[in-house]
């Protein structure tokens, strides 16, 4: 089957998610370490919103604007030290947060029990990589890690899981029914 090629109001919408990225990604809630932020809350609602491949795009291309020098990680922060540094593996595995949630979410034809699932491992799957990078960078155990990098962000990471997933699909909704997207995405791949 031939892939459908990607549309200027989709390239539009996709700089859009990562402008809106780049917004709310910064605006951290410091509680240790690691910042509360709001970055997955947007990919959550990205994703939900553009597909896979848009919002997974959209990701990726606000982390080239991070590695690049530009303000926009937590902490008004940027360039590839912040991506080395101890939080570097959120970043990164943010990535495959969207992908995975992604397509789980297209699988179950955006159903919200299903699409809260897959956030649920996606976002274990980023909580695994962002770990294992902070035990190395900051050499500490895991233990500790765990209990700076993950333990204080579940209840609040449900919370962003539930509220982006509820939200992006009645904007989805209006979005479509207002002809400015297509309901027709299917089987995207990640960056």
């Amino acid at each position: 089957m031939k892939e459908k090629k990607i549309t200027i109001s989709q390239i539009t919408f996709m700089a859009l998610m990562a402008a809106v990225t780049c917004v709310l990604a910064p605006l951290s809630i410091y509680i240790g370490p690691v910042p509360i932020s709001f970055t997955n809350l947007v990919v959550y609602f990205t994703v939900f919103v553009l597909g896979t491949k848009l919002g997974t795009g959209s990701y990726c291309l606000y982390v080239l604007l991070g590695a690049v020098g530009l303000p926009v990680f937590s902490g008004f922060t940027g360039g590839l030290g912040k991506i080395a540094g101890p939080t570097g593996g959120y970043i990164i595995g943010f990535v495959f947060m969207a992908a995975i949630g992604g397509f789980i979410m297209e699988r179950a034809d955006r159903r919200i029990i299903p699409t809260v699932f897959g956030w649920v491992l996606g976002t274990a799957v980023d909580y695994a990589m962002g770990t294992a990078w902070f035990v190395i960078v900051a050499h500490c155990s895991v233990v500790y890690a765990l209990t700076v990098c993950v333990v204080p962000f579940i209840f609040v990471d449900i919370v962003k899981i539930i509220l982006g997933t509820v939200i992006a699909k009645e904007v989805r909704k209006g979005l479509i029914k207002a002809n400015i997207i297509s309901g027709s995405e299917k089987k995207a791949a990640a960056c």
